[in-house]
């Protein structure tokens, strides 16, 4: 029966119990026994009438009273409440009664969990408690399907995460995610301790469809036990800023999981032997790839080019494929990049980037939709953009920080690309204005050619 049934006996019942702000007075009100009254009126405009004549003996409309008590709601709206609770709530709620008890382990209710593992000294953050760790996973290990691990940035925080991943044998986890709050805490761990916990998960799912797993000492060997147990199952695989992993681990998954349609990775381990094997006939069309580019330290790292004909047969053999690049580089370290076409089609800079590099990608980045500048020099980036609107017909998305761009170029840009820009970013410090405009003229006219009202972006004053 769908909750909407119970509306004229229910409704008012989960109506206050949601906006409730004080959950403990409500307990208290259960144990004293209050319940809910709601008056039904026997008679209904949906229901024909009989005639006068023939009920000249009624006098007035019947009412009858209905007590309900919260106790005997069913299972199924009683679960739908709990799903809308915080857990902490939700294990204060299941001790009101044994029903909302039983409800309280209903397997549906522990498909999807987040542990929050987090110390008082370094964290404001509530960190799920121990006992009901425990209490997982004793009884709803095996029901646990969507998971994730929310850490701080203690190394006691990651421990405990692969103290809790060790004890899973008995999951059958779809989805897992491994996420640092801050700086990446797994990192501190153990490699050991952490690819055993990890293996364990690997082995005993035999499901995995979605794992992130990024910044963490995942190695190798862990990807083979990976792709072993389930090579037929695993369709997402995010894994950037993975120092122990190499090319050929992703390449074992590649060449393994023929269902793979997202990957995120480092640009290192990135080659041309995985492109190709993620184009083979017997692959599925790969539909996400995010590339993060980053250098610490400049000089210290080589960047290696990927040729052209690796690009052209992935694109060939997943033509709508989005490929993310992001760049953290020096100037000095874009050398390698954007010499001949590639098929990027979202680039986000977070560190300043030339004229001349650019410059290339609007010679070079047909498929371009977005592009994101976060810094560059002092020189303006006229004829680069005019050339980006030139050549990148699918661009949609821009954003400038701090850069610098005059007036009459950045509309002569907005006019070229006209109404396909859903997206328009622009801090008012980068324009420069000219003989030809002014800051207020420049919103006058790209609002016009945009078709809709634009202003620039302006740093808030706090």
């Amino acid at each position: 029966m769908d909750i909407g049934e119970y509306s004229a006996t229910a409704g008012a019942s989960l109506y206050w119990f949601r906006v409730s702000r004080n959950l403990e007075a409500f307990f208290r009100m259960k144990r004293n026994n209050f319940s809910v009254v709601n008056k039904i009126v026997q008679s209904s405009p949906a229901v024909k009438q009989p005639k006068l004549e023939f009920c000249s003996s009624l006098k007035q409309t019947q009412v009858s009273t209905v007590v309900l008590d919260w106790g005997s709601l069913p299972h199924h709206v009683v679960l739908r409440i709990f799903q809308y609770l915080p857990l902490i709530d939700r294990a204060r709620a299941s001790s009101v009664c044994r029903r909302w008890n039983e409800v309280f382990h209903i397997p549906d209710l522990w498909r999807k969990f987040e542990f929050e593992l987090n110390q008082s000294a370094t964290s404001y953050f509530r960190s799920t408690h121990p006992d009901l760790i425990q209490q997982i996973i004793k009884k709803h290990a095996v029901h646990l399907q969507y998971v994730s691990f929310k850490v701080d940035s203690s190394t006691e925080s990651a421990e405990a995460a692969c103290d809790i991943l060790s004890q899973l044998v008995n999951c059958s986890i779809q989805t897992l995610g491994l996420i640092s709050t801050a700086k990446p805490s797994f990192m501190n761990v153990s490699k050991a301790h952490f690819v055993s916990a990890l293996t364990v998960v690997f082995v005993n799912s035999k499901s995995l469809s979605s794992i992130k797993i990024e910044d963490t000492p995942v190695d190798d060997p862990s990807l083979k036990i990976l792709v072993a147990n389930n090579s037929d199952t695993l369709r997402l695989l995010k894994m950037s800023s993975c120092p122990h992993v190499s090319s050929d681990g992703i390449l074992c998954v590649a060449d393994h999981c023929q269902g793979l349609k997202e990957l995120a990775l480092n640009y290192y381990i990135l080659s041309d032997e995985l492109l190709l094997a993620l184009s083979s006939e017997t692959h599925v069309n790969l539909e996400h790839l995010r590339i993060d580019v980053v250098s610490e330290n400049p000089g210290q790292i080589e960047f290696h080019p990927i040729k052209k004909h690796s690009w052209d047969a992935l694109i060939k053999h997943s033509p709508g494929v989005n490929v993310v690049m992001y760049f953290f580089l020096y100037e000095e370290e874009f050398e390698p990049f954007f010499k001949e076409e590639t098929p990027v089609t979202h680039l986000y800079f977070g560190r300043s980037v030339s004229k001349a590099i650019l410059g290339q990608i609007g010679l070079n980045c047909p498929r371009l939709i977005e592009l994101v500048v976060c810094a560059n020099g002092l020189q303006p980036l006229d004829n680069e953009l005019i050339c980006i609107a030139e050549h990148c017909k699918n661009l949609t998305a821009l954003g400038l920080s701090e850069c610098e761009v005059s007036c009459s170029a950045f509309v002569e840009f907005v006019r070229l690309c006209g109404r396909r820009l859903t997206q328009l970013s622009i801090m008012e410090e980068v324009l420069i204005p000219d003989d030809n405009y002014s800051l207020d003229d420049v919103h006058t006219e790209v609002s016009k050619y945009l078709g809709r009202v634009w202003f620039p972006d302006v740093m808030p004053i706090w």
